[in-house]
């Protein structure tokens, strides 16, 4: 059965597209940590990040690159922050943080909540810096 993100990169279910090529495909998360933050997950189905060869591996991170100057030219912040987990959902993925202080990317803390017109303009802005 196909994950959740394999449903989005196809359109099967709805999201909020920041940028895509080829091989992956970046969007931003529904449940975030901060304002613009974004997932980028390869369109091939790969459970397990350290799965992914390595090849694919350093395109996947030259694509979160370039996803990351456009939220930073979008969104206020010091930095982006990347973090790589894995088990909320068994496809392969990086999370992109815009941060202004490490507690930014602290997983465990309450989610913030936006409208999906909010969200819909947010992602709109970033395409446009990309």
């Amino acid at each position: 059965m196909a994950t959740i993100f394999s449903r989005i990169v196809v359109g099967e279910i709805p999201c909020h597209k920041v940028a895509e090529d080829e091989e992956f495909f970046a969007f931003l998360d529904i449940n975030p940590l901060a304002v613009g933050h974004t997932l980028i997950v390869p369109r091939e189905e790969i459970d397990y990040f350290f799965d992914i060869s390595n090849e694919k591996m350093g395109r996947m991170m030259v694509f979160a690159k370039k996803v990351s100057v456009a939220l930073a030219r979008t969104v206020p912040c010091r930095k982006v922050g990347l973090s790589v987990i894995g088990l909320e959902v068994p496809h392969a993925h990086i999370h992109l943080v815009p941060l202004n202080k490490e507690e930014d990317i602290h997983f465990g803390k309450l989610k913030i909540t936006l409208s999906s017109e909010e969200l819909a303009t947010l992602a709109a802005k970033i395409r446009e810096n990309f």
